[in-house]
């Protein structure tokens, strides 16, 4: 009898959650995957990606605008070693620049300029991120990021071929720039209300994943950038590892606080499970539970 395979290990990986205020109410940034992707092609998501290696070495390091250990404690994960903590930091800051050309930096020198345009060109070159950042005068504005969340992959995802330990960030858009997907991993850009964002997945026109669409719901009940940046410096960011289930016809994921979930704790306020129903995942006490 063969052996089940070995579940793969989560690959560790930075989101950064971009919001900004407006009219219309606080907005989030979600960029389209494109359709030539292997892992959740077309589907909407927050800018984010892998960790890499520079992410946590000496260049990066000398770069940061507080203190390693600072982001160790910030991070809020006990068994998180200062390389990991810094290094998910950096790779928010490197990814919100990489996928959609937004540059949380401050100078260092005196003249430089928070230069966008140039400091994504410089990186489609071929430089360095922490490159990039000395050769303009800056250094990383780490200050800008809150930890918001961790996400862990289900051991048997359904809508990815890879599996993330991901620790979302939430950060304020920086004033005076503009958000430009890269036309190569992702290619449409869109600010919307978080609420905006759910009733277009409801109605068909776009596509989101499982920890989008909780995270949205969660990101709906602020009204403003600073309550959001309040309340995710008010609590520890909660671990979310769903658990998927069949029941019957039924398939789905379950989240900390359901009945079917090993962790107890609520996690996240709003639904506690999400059901298949054709191409769309909802609650099962409707839509409109996301809103509640």
């Amino acid at each position: 009898m063969s052996l089940p395979p070995t579940p793969e290990t989560p690959r560790s990986a930075a989101t950064i959650v971009l919001v900004r205020d407006s009219d219309e109410g606080l907005q989030t940034l979600l960029l389209r995957r494109s359709a030539q992707l292997a892992n959740m092609a077309g589907m909407f998501v927050f800018p984010g990606g892998k960790l890499e290696r520079s992410d946590s070495d000496a260049g990066s390091l000398a770069l940061l605008d507080q203190p390693a250990d600072t982001l160790r404690r910030q991070l809020g994960e006990a068994d998180a070693d200062t390389a990991l903590a810094t290094g998910l930091h950096v790779a928010a800051l490197r990814e919100a620049l990489e996928e959609c050309g937004m540059l949380l930096a401050e100078p260092v020198r005196a003249g430089a300029a928070l230069d966008a345009l140039r400091a994504r060109r410089l990186l489609g070159d071929g430089l360095r991120y922490d490159d990039m950042l000395r050769a303009l005068g800056l250094r990383m504005a780490t200050r800008a990021l809150v930890p918001w969340s961790r996400w862990i992959t289900p051991v048997a995802p359904a809508l990815a071929t890879r599996r993330f330990d991901a620790r979302f960030f939430i950060a304020e858009a920086p004033a005076h720039q503009r958000a430009m997907h890269d036309n190569e991993e992702t290619t449409a850009s869109l600010w919307c209300t978080p609420r905006s964002a759910l009733e277009r997945y409801r109605d068909g026109s776009i596509d989101l994943a499982p920890p989008q669409i909780m995270s949205l719901a969660h990101l709906n009940r602020y009204a403003t950038v600073n309550e959001a940046l309040n309340a995710a410096r008010g609590r520890r960011p909660p671990t979310i590892q769903p658990e998927s289930f069949t029941d019957g016809a039924t398939q789905g994921f379950c989240y900390p606080g359901d009945a079917r979930h090993p962790v107890h704790d609520r996690a996240l306020p709003g639904p506690t499970r999400l059901c298949r129903q054709g191409r769309h995942f909802l609650p099962p006490e409707g839509f409109e539970a996301l809103l509640a």
